[in-house]
């Protein structure tokens, strides 16, 4: 075991070397295109070398009594490395990128963070399932103290039914004892009222046979009274007869004197209706005097005011017999001015 793992440490450190090789000769392409082929035939015999060695480490681990879980995830590493470094250096050699070597860094680091989801899951699980647990304990709990609750209600339901089935029984016994006393005495009670009711059957029997004789004789009487109503009837309707012609005969000489009544009403009204004719052009004629003599007491007043303001105005502007008035007035002030000066002249004097 100690020899296969010196052996594989040997083999990845040439590896490393070649792969620095390749990097560096890379780097003076074309010059040293030679050299790149040589150092590519080298790094595929160290690639076979490190599968070969790592299947000769797989199998040493299966024969090995002490292999474990630990060293087989060693190997599915190792193992998954050397593929991935192969798939590399072909593209590397080929194509000149590494975008093997990415991808497989992004599936591992996606495989890790599923990982670390499904360990967060798991532990929250757990959690979950612990509370549930508790409860589920408790549910129990209170199942268990609702079935005692309920096994201690059927025990007293029992005891109840116990008691009322012996209460029932005294009912029972209580109720037919009672039933046959009231039944006796529903008996005499049937037997007096039957006796009373024969009686009262026999009264009957008497009483239907006086209202038989009481009906007969009732009967004979009604036929002598229709009898006797009968011959009123036809005097009273003789007697109807004969009013009636007299009412009719009395009737229609009112109705005469209603005629004549009615026509000396219609000349009356002719009369009255004329006498209001006359009336109403009396009363409008006397209307007429007396609005023509309001008419001329106006007219007159306004003549007299109209000659006023006349007499006014030729007094104001001197028209007329008013013309000498003007020159007096105007004669006035000239007189009164002489007066004042001859009355101081002499004052001077003095």
């Amino acid at each position: 075991m100690q020899e296969i793992l010196t052996s594989q440490q040997e083999l990845s450190t040439k590896y490393r070397n070649l792969m620095d090789k390749r990097a560096e000769s890379l780097a003076k392409i074309p010059a040293e295109f030679g050299k790149v082929a040589e150092i590519r035939w080298q790094l595929l015999d160290t690639t076979s070398d490190l599968k070969r060695s790592n299947h000769l480490f797989t199998m040493a681990t299966r024969q090995s009594v002490l292999s474990t879980d630990v060293l087989k995830k060693v190997q599915a590493d190792r193992q998954y490395s050397s593929d991935v470094l192969e798939g590399t250096m072909d593209e590397m050699l080929m194509l000149r990128t590494f975008r093997t070597l990415q991808l497989a860094v992004t599936l591992e680091r996606d495989k890790k963070t599923n990982l670390q989801n499904l360990v967060l899951r798991e532990e929250m699980g757990r959690k979950k399932i612990k509370s549930l647990q508790k409860q589920l304990g408790e549910v129990k709990k209170e199942k268990d103290y609702e079935l005692q609750n309920r096994n201690e209600m059927i025990a007293y339901l029992k005891d109840q039914l116990q008691e009322m089935k012996a209460k029932t029984d005294m009912e029972n016994r209580y109720v037919k004892k009672d039933t046959d006393l009231q039944v006796a005495q529903a008996q005499k009670k049937c037997f007096a009222t039957e006796n009373d009711l024969q009686n009262e059957i026999e009264k009957l029997r008497n009483e239907m046979d006086q209202e038989i004789r009481i009906h007969m004789e009732i009967a004979a009487f009604l036929k002598q009274q229709q009898t006797s109503i009968e011959e009123k009837l036809e005097y009273w309707m003789e007697k109807y007869e004969k009013e009636t012609e007299a009412k009719q005969q009395g009737l229609n000489n009112l109705k005469s004197s209603r005629a004549a009544d009615q026509a000396s009403l219609q000349e009356l009204a002719k009369q009255c209706r004329a006498c209001e004719q006359a009336i109403i052009e009396d009363r409008k004629e006397k209307e007429n005097a007396r609005k023509k003599v309001e008419q001329d007491a106006l007219e007159m007043k306004s003549i007299l005011k109209l000659q006023a303001w006349w007499r006014g105005m030729m007094v104001r502007r001197f028209l007329g017999p008013y013309r000498n008035l003007k020159k007096m007035l105007e004669e006035e002030p000239v007189t009164k001015d002489k007066g004042k000066k001859g009355k101081a002249g002499p004052k001077k004097k003095k």
